[in-house]
């Protein structure tokens, strides 16, 4: 199987095309100039993501150790996110009864994430899943949420 690994805590090594380890590598921010879109589709200016693109659209999964951090994602973790705008259409549709915009590509990979935190309350927690949910039904991604154990780590 074709797999990404986004990783920010462990030392877990697991066979893949690509790993992108955010614990030596800080995503640039966006810059909202909307290149991606309108001068380079598919694209961003920065160009310091592309073998990331590639990789991410050519997987059959994609595996991310995510940090909590303060209750929530990282900042990096969520620029990445932001970044990931170009692999989508600049148009809207209305379908599923929300905005979304269109994908580009036919097919994006399934998402398992595994993540390393405390919250301060049990609604925090909800609302951190909530999120990643969100963000990969947005992605047109089935995603999976895995309490981290050895034996869950052998994927």
């Amino acid at each position: 199987m074709k797999k990404v690994v986004i990783r920010e805590f462990g030392e877990i090594e697991i066979p893949c095309k690509y790993k992108l380890d955010l614990n030596k590598t800080r995503v640039k921010d966006c810059t909202g100039c909307w290149s991606c879109w309108l001068k380079t589709p598919g694209r961003c200016i920065y160009n310091d993501l592309d073998e990331f693109y590639k990789a991410y659209l050519d997987a059959e999964k994609v595996v991310i150790f995510a940090k909590v951090s303060q209750g929530f994602i990282s900042g990096n973790l969520k620029t990445l996110f932001d970044r990931m705008i170009p692999l989508f259409l600049p148009y809207i549709s209305y379908k599923t009864g929300e905005s979304m915009h269109l994908p580009r590509y036919e097919k994006y990979p399934d998402i398992e994430v595994y993540y390393q935190g405390e919250f301060a309350s049990i609604e925090d927690k909800k609302i951190y899943e909530d999120y990643i949910y969100r963000t990969f039904y947005q992605f047109y991604s089935k995603c999976e949420i895995k309490t981290i154990t050895q034996s869950s780590l052998e994927v």
